[in-house]
């Protein structure tokens, strides 16, 4: 599969708009199948440069249940199944045409793992505006290399999210982070 090439854009205040304005529908379209929507990734941190997707984690009681009662719903509000062998832990979906793709949805078991550390992320960074222009400097660093694909971005990204959960975990366990 070719990917299209990964391109940082500058923060644009639409992308929470968009979170918004696509919200209700996912809810409406999933019932109680929904139990939590949540805006992720960089669009969801303000004053943050990304790649000019909004994506959104959709929390269920059981992944494997839900996606066979999800997944029509969701085709219906225009959001196509992506199968990723890789992203064993959700399920993956899309809204666009592949190169021109406007939302990227996770269906997650709702506040599991995964769950989690989206959630813990995306807080940090807009907690601590210093940790979140660092990132956005290693993502243009990374953006820039020729060839560079999504696959080889997100895996390029891992160590710095990883040592930031890793901060926060350390944090947590000691009792710092309420301080």
């Amino acid at each position: 599969m070719s990917y299209p090439a990964v391109v940082i854009a500058e923060y644009n205040p639409e992308w929470p708009l968009r979170f918004e304005e696509e919200k209700p529908r996912i809810l409406a379209a999933l019932g109680s199948q929904a139990l939590a929507v949540e805006h992720i990734g960089s669009t969801s941190v303000p004053g943050l440069a990304a790649k000019p997707i909004v994506d959104i984690m959709v929390g269920v009681r059981s992944l494997e249940s839900a996606f066979e009662v999800c997944r029509a719903p969701l085709q219906g509000i225009g959001y196509e199944h992506i199968p990723m062998p890789a992203l064993w832990d959700r399920r993956f979906f899309s809204r666009g045409i592949w190169k021109v793709v406007s939302h990227h949805l996770h269906l997650i078991e709702f506040e599991g793992r995964l769950w989690m550390r989206y959630v813990h992320f995306r807080d940090h960074l807009r907690a601590h505006p210093e940790v979140a222009r660092e990132y956005e400097q290693l993502k243009r660093q990374i953006a820039a290399r020729p060839g560079m694909e999504r696959p080889a971005y997100s895996a390029a990204k891992a160590p710095f999210i990883e040592g930031i959960l890793d901060q926060i975990g350390a944090l947590a366990s000691s009792g710092a982070a309420n301080r």
